[in-house]
């Protein structure tokens, strides 16, 4: 049976007129003229039987049909040249994995190790898009994903990768030589706080028997990457991963302050939907990942 699909043309003159709201800006786009724009979008409205522009005083604009229709073809359209671009890429051979990851992560921890996964792997393309947030595979293009919470999303598949141990950073300058804190030294420096978190430094506190007043006021920022910054330059005392600080420790950019380290209640994960589980980039991926993480797995102690 036939499908009864547009012609990519009519969709691409579409899509292109509809991103831009102008049959003028999308013929540019498209290297062709005005009138076959308008030719190949009247041609659509036909096969869809209804108006998917109107006319304006300041040009065209989409209807609400034509609003919701232009979101699902860029869409399609997206994918149909992603799909493209790989096979152009490669040749046919090899794969590519698209992963959405907790940002920090990435850049602290997994990018720095991808090169040798590269090397082993030369066939499989690893594409990166940052998610700080539980997602439905359904509905993004995603093949996997690493997390950081409580546990593996409902309806996938995947492995533990590593706990998440928590230290106290900043500065070198901000606290001098002190090497030990008491309960009201805390109260001296500003506490920089999570917003996706705001019982970090609690917790924190409570893991070493000790309430400090103000445990929750301080300068707030989303990210790892923002606190880690935010700490070098001085602002405050941040509470962060240590695996993802180890450099900027190793370099004297930042210190810790306390002797002490917190397993949160979030661990890290690859997840996945189920029926991804034999694809082979994908498994390739999973056996190297493990074999990065595992030594991460236990908390280094200080004694």
């Amino acid at each position: 049976m036939r499908r009864k699909i547009p012609s990519t043309a009519a969709l691409s003159a579409f899509e292109s007129a509809a991103r831009h709201q102008s049959f003028t800006k999308a013929a540019d786009e498209l290297a062709v003229t005005q009138s076959a724009i308008c030719r190949q979008i009247a041609a659509l409205e036909d096969f869809l039987g209804l108006k998917l522009f109107r006319r304006t005083r300041r040009g065209v604009a989409l209807t609400e049909a034509g609003t919701s229709y232009a979101k699902k073809v860029t869409s399609r359209l997206d994918e149909v040249e992603r799909d493209t671009l790989e096979l152009m890429a490669k040749g046919g051979h090899g794969g590519t994995l698209e992963l959405g990851v907790v940002p920090t992560f990435a850049t602290k921890w997994l990018l720095p190790r991808l090169p040798s996964f590269a090397k082993e792997h030369p066939g499989i393309t690893v594409n990166l898009i940052a998610r700080t947030r539980p997602f439905l595979f359904d509905d993004t293009p995603f093949d996997a994903a690493i997390h950081a919470g409580e546990s593996r999303w409902p309806g996938t598949e995947g492995v533990f990768l590593m706990h998440e141990n928590l230290v106290a950073v900043c500065n070198p300058k901000l606290v001098g030589p002190r090497t030990t804190f008491t309960r009201s030294d805390w109260n001296r420096y500003p506490l920089l706080q999570q917003s996706t978190r705001p019982y970090a430094w609690r917790d924190w506190f409570t893991s070493r028997g000790m309430h400090v007043d103000g445990d929750m006021t301080g300068p707030r920022l989303e990210l790892f990457s923002m606190l880690s910054e935010a700490a070098i330059h001085g602002l405050g005392i941040a509470l962060i991963p240590r695996f993802l600080v180890e450099d900027e420790l190793d370099r004297g950019l930042l210190v810790q302050v306390a002797r002490h380290e917190y397993l949160s209640d979030r661990s890290y994960y690859l997840i996945y939907p189920e029926q991804k589980s034999e694809n082979p980039a994908l498994s390739a991926f999973r056996a190297w990942l493990e074999a990065q993480a595992r030594a991460y797995r236990e908390p280094i102690g200080l004694g």
